[in-house]
């Protein structure tokens, strides 16, 4: 018999940075930074000057890429952090996104 219970749980966090995020490589460091630990999802920069960006993944993992949204790269100056956590969607790879 398996043991499930050694499965990491998926989880999704659903972000939205505020601050100096937009114009200084925020989301393409996030794509790098989330690609390499293997979390999927997306970014995408919003009208409102902020960035909004989705992580599915290992909660440790997720919780490991919201911590990095609080400093972003080098040239972002970043004010705030929501979280809002959601289900799954079971996205297949990580990008940026265009606004809608």
């Amino acid at each position: 018999m398996q043991n499930y219970t050694s499965l990491p749980k998926i989880v999704r966090a659903h972000v939205f940075i505020s601050g100096r995020v937009q114009g200084v490589g925020y989301r393409y460091s996030t794509v790098d930074t989330a690609s390499q630990l293997g979390l999927t999802g997306w970014v995408r920069n919003l009208p409102d000057s902020r960035v909004e960006a989705v992580f599915e993944g290992a909660r440790e993992v997720v919780d490991e890429m919201v911590r990095w949204c609080h400093s972003g790269p080098p040239a972002a100056v970043v004010q705030e952090v929501l979280v809002q956590y959601e289900e799954p969607e079971g996205l297949q790879r990580f990008q940026v996104k265009r606004v809608e």
